[in-house]
Order: C-alpha cells, then structure tokens, then sequence
C-alpha cells in the first residue's frame, strides 16, 4: 500500500503518519508522496524534513472543489508519484469522480467528529457550539458524499467542564493523531498492492 497524503495546512496529521512511518509503525504501509492544494502549507516542508517528494500542483479558481479537469491532472500526478491509495488528512477540498474512480475504494478521510454528527466543515466547532459532552474523530471510506463514507473505525473525546473550545479541539487532534497512524497500518494488511 503506498500512499500519497493529501493536506491544505498545518500537515499535523501527516506528521504523525510519517513519524509512525519512520518508527517502523505503518504495517505494510508507506507513504510515497504528500500533495497540498494551498502555497506556502506547512505540510509541504514535511517532505523535505521526512525525504517525501512534496507537491503543489495548479488546483483551479475553487478553494472547496476542484474542476474536473483539474481534479484528473492530480489523479494523474498522484499516480505517477507511485501512490495507490489517497489519505485525506486536513484536505480541504471535495473530491468528486476523477480522484475517486482512479483510485476505487482506495481513498479514506480523517474527520474531527463522530460521524455522521457534525460533517463539513468547523465539525469541532460545531460540536462545542451544540454542547455535546461527546465527540471525538472518525476515520472513514471516501465516497462521492461529503464526509458520507463507510466508518472504519472513530475515537472518542469528552468534553470536560473545565475545557474551553481549545482544550477540547486540542484533545480531538490528539485522538486524530493516534488514529489515523493505526488505521493505517491495520488497513495495510488488508488492501493488497
């Protein structure tokens, strides 16, 4: 299973993969390439720091889809770096079919919720705005409905009294950054190269 990660920011999500990566964690897994559709993310300074090829290829006029001209150029890129399967960590943007039938059920997401509550975006936000005293993170199947994938596996966060929004979206990273490395590897004895 070699993987390309796809992210549009901080990349803190990437950088736990890579880390398990480096320490030997991934199962059969390998990352082979990252992609960001935002200049100037942090997550791009990671292939450098983990001897990942990095790319930041043209992503259109749209900042949440791509075209479907475009969308095809990434499936095209993605392939030629060696990837076979998309890991969506912190991406951004809806993928439609060019991503999706290029790699058929080869594509997961990592979502700050426990889905199906909370999909899009701000889901922390609207968590914590909703007053749940439960929420957490959720690694699912990508399908052609936003955040509507097969769950393959979700962590769950408390909210505590004495968490502000911060403290409560710092322990959901937190969980993210511990699921997303293990669903990985449990995955890499499963979908076969």
């Amino acid at each position: 299973m070699r993987i390309a990660i796809l992210g549009s920011g901080r990349g803190s999500n990437a950088e736990a993969v890579l880390e398990a990566q480096a320490a030997g964690n991934l199962g059969a897994a390998r990352v082979v390439s990252l992609f960001c559709d935002m200049p100037q993310a942090r997550i791009l300074s990671l292939g450098g720091r983990f001897g990942i090829p990095a790319f930041q290829p043209e992503s259109g006029p749209f900042k949440t889809k791509f075209p479907p001209e475009v969308e095809a150029a990434w499936a095209r890129a993605i392939r030629e770096s060696g990837a076979d399967f998309l890991v969506l960590a912190g991406f951004m943007r809806v993928i439609k079919a060019p991503l999706l039938e290029a790699f058929p059920g080869r594509v997961i997401n990592l979502h700050p919720s426990l889905l199906p509550a909370f999909p899009g975006l701000h889901a922390i936000a609207q968590a914590w705005n909703h007053g749940v005293r439960i929420s957490g993170c959720t690694v699912h199947h990508v399908n052609a409905e936003i955040d509507g994938g097969a769950i393959i596996d979700q962590t769950p966060v408390r909210r505590d009294d004495d968490d502000t929004l911060e403290t409560f979206e710092a322990k959901i990273h937190a969980a993210e950054h511990a699921l997303l490395p293990e669903v990985i590897r449990r995955l890499s004895g499963k979908i076969p190269a």
